[in-house]
């Protein structure tokens, strides 16, 4: 566990859809490097010599978890935090915090360092974005699904509902860029 009020973790959550990919790009434009938990579940996928798809996906983020325990990614994402703060960065995004078990093993190692910034947005307007998305489109059965899934069996709603900022997506790329912006503002003058 450190405390180092010079680092910042920003966590960006948020149910599927709601504009979490956008946000984690705009703030790596800023220069925040990035720790993706979803690599994490990418990369395991690859040395098990499963296809990357989203059934597969699902099925391998619950098993890993069931299997290595709820914080197997949260542990690989402290590992990877750390060395970029060894390496001298202060200001580190992460993408793709999902879990309640993740949220408590974070919040535990970096206790005044970590951030939380749900990206919300009205569920039709989530689903309509994952139908029309080029990677990985959902239809509205599938969106459905994994909205479910995402918050009964890997607890995604606990870090949305304890969040420390939230973003509310609803509109346009500008108006997103703009709460992100007042957002980062915050939290370096709350330093």
């Amino acid at each position: 566990m450190i405390t180092n009020n010079k680092v910042k973790i920003v966590a960006f959550v948020g149910l599927a859809g709601a504009g979490k990919s956008m946000a984690v790009d705009y703030v790596t434009t800023k220069g925040y490097p990035k720790v993706y938990f979803g690599g994490v579940v990418l990369d395991a996928m690859t040395e098990a010599g499963l296809e990357h798809n989203q059934e597969n996906e699902k099925t391998f983020r619950e098993e890993i978890r069931a299997r290595e325990g709820k914080d197997f990614i949260a542990q690989r994402i402290i590992a990877q935090i750390h060395n970029l703060i060894d390496a001298g960065q202060h200001r580190i995004v992460a993408d793709g915090l999902y879990s309640w078990t993740e949220y408590k093993v974070l919040k535990h190692e970096f206790p005044g360092e970590l951030i939380i910034v749900a990206i919300i947005a009205p569920k039709q307007v989530r689903h309509r974005r994952l139908l029309v998305r080029p990677v990985r489109p959902l239809t509205q059965t599938e969106a459905d699904q994994r909205d479910w899934a995402e918050i009964e069996n890997i607890e995604k709603g606990g870090p949305i509902a304890i969040a420390d900022h939230y973003i509310v997506n609803d509109s346009d790329i500008e108006q997103l860029h703009q709460q992100i912006d007042k957002v980062l503002d915050e939290i370096e003058f709350a330093i």
